[in-house]
């Protein structure tokens, strides 16, 4: 399984960005919608080419049906 992290850069104004890498797929939006309500309104969203890619094969068969990827 390929390292998933979550960079953050916090702006002079105070804005906070957020990266993820090595999360194939948009579940970079379920790894971090708990993080992001805790943090406030979310103003922007970019996807990286990571997320236009398809999910692993091995991921997929390893996450329960009905179950969020944690």
């Amino acid at each position: 399984m390929t390292q998933r992290t979550i960079r953050f850069r916090i702006r002079p104004d105070g804005l906070v960005e957020e990266l993820v890498e090595g999360v194939q797929g948009m579940g970079c939006e379920s790894l971090t919608e708990r993080i992001e309500a805790r943090l406030g309104q979310v103003q922007q969203r970019r996807s990286t080419a990571e997320a236009f890619q398809n999910q692993p094969l091995e991921d997929l068969q390893s996450q329960p049906l009905g179950q969020p990827r944690s």
